[in-house]
């Protein structure tokens, strides 16, 4: 009788979704039962809430952090900061979630989209000049899967041009650039604590600044513009609640201890793969910038169809016969040409912002991002967390190499 290989038999892998791969455990519930018996489950007069912000500032080594109820929350409140004007400009990536651009057009900004890098995914300071006008209010910088920008010629060409710098982060816990972490280059940083992030509360978000004045205008944006601890406090200026509650506070006090612990294994692993993965030709494994550490929130091949026959959807099908969950092509499309955005479906009938932006401003097709377009076409998104061990990691490469086997052309 032939022996089954590891590769043959089924193996189911670690969810971020569920309790497999996730690190919850009796501290973050010793945490929310503490909150709870308190009776005091708002951060205006709690400790967790307090608690987080100071610990994560200095995690980062940021001055000042607060946390809010989301990642798309965490881009709005910096939107904000800015303080654009209807019709001003905001420079952002081809390829992000929904999440970090509705805060945009609420704010009346009229979102310009530029190229990335087809390997990384990721937008480059050529791709962010291309776009920039008189009209640009600022620049958003996305860090996708994991994997940092390129952030010293993107922060020499906004220094140069004086335009902010936000830095979505949302996927990129601990990456570094440099000597510092991403999220804390620019001028204001964006986490999140959604469900599948390197640390979570299931929903939530964290922003962070080491300017004094950003820092104020951030912490009334989240907070009604009610100026807590003022001598004479009053609503300054419209803005929103975006605090998180004690609970989630202490969730993400608990997940936040174990954030170093949770980055090295998914950098143990991920490099466990890239070795593994060598040498195939037709699939390219995840590269870092020179002065970047990669955290891998997901994990990205790079797929030729000119050497697999079906290029990343058949390779996805055949791994999802293993229960590979894979995502093929990422979003599949950029954001922009999602509905939204093509029939300017915004408030009521008005097509606001987009009523106001300058003529060449909405460049929303296709043919006109032709690195985007490869990117997507070329990518398979792996999944991944912390609880991966080395037969998990092994179990994804066999069954990696022999899907691509089957599909070589």
């Amino acid at each position: 009788m032939t022996p089954v290989t590891q590769a043959e038999r089924l193996m189911m892998l670690p969810s971020d979704q569920d309790a497999s791969g996730r690190t919850f455990d009796e501290k973050e519930i010793a945490y929310v039962t503490e909150a709870l018996r308190s009776g005091t489950l708002t951060t205006t007069k709690g400790k967790f809430g307090k608690m987080l912000e100071e610990k994560f500032a200095a995690k980062f080594g940021a001055k000042y952090a607060y946390a809010c109820t989301s990642g798309s929350a965490a881009i709005h409140i910096a939107v904000a900061t800015v303080n654009p004007n209807p019709g001003d400009e905001i420079i952002t990536t081809s390829i992000t979630d929904m999440g970090a651009l509705t805060p945009l057009m609420y704010r009346g900004v009229v979102p310009v989209f530029c190229e990335v890098d087809p390997k990384t995914l990721n937008v480059t300071a050529e791709t962010i000049a291309a776009k920039i006008s008189d009209r640009t209010k600022a620049i958003i910088v996305t860090h996708l899967f994991g994997n940092p920008c390129e952030m010293g010629p993107i922060m020499e060409l906004a220094r140069e041009k004086s335009i902010p710098v936000i830095e979505d982060s949302a996927q990129t816990f601990l990456a570094k650039c440099g000597d510092k972490y991403a999220g804390t280059i620019g001028d204001i940083g964006c986490f999140s604590l959604q469900q599948g992030k390197h640390m979570t509360t299931g929903e939530g978000g964290m922003v962070v600044t080491n300017d004094e004045k950003l820092a104020r205008h951030m912490f009334l944006y989240i907070n009604k513009a009610w100026g807590y601890g003022d001598e004479n406090p009053d609503h300054y200026f419209m803005a929103l609640n975006y605090r998180i509650s004690e609970l989630q506070a202490a969730v993400a006090l608990g997940q936040l201890e174990k954030l170093d612990e949770c980055v090295a294994s998914r950098r143990r692993t991920a490099a466990m793969l890239t070795e593994l993965l060598a040498g195939i030709d037709g699939v390219d494994v995840p590269v870092a910038a020179d002065d970047a550490t990669h955290v891998y929130w997901k994990y990205c091949l790079t797929i030729d169809d000119s050497k697999i026959e079906g290029g990343s959807p058949a390779l996805a099908n055949l791994l999802k016969e293993k229960n590979i969950f894979s995502a093929p092509r990422y979003i599949v499309k950029p954001a922009f040409m999602c509905q939204v955005f093509q029939e300017k479906n915004t408030l009521g009938d008005s097509h606001f912002p987009f009523n106001l932006a300058r003529e060449g401003a909405v460049d929303y097709t296709m043919e006109n991002y032709p690195m985007t377009a490869k990117a997507l076409h070329d990518v398979l998104v792996l999944p991944w967390n912390e609880k991966y061990t080395e037969e998990h990691v092994r179990y994804i490469a066999d069954n990696v190499r022999i899907a691509c086997s089957k599909l070589r052309k």
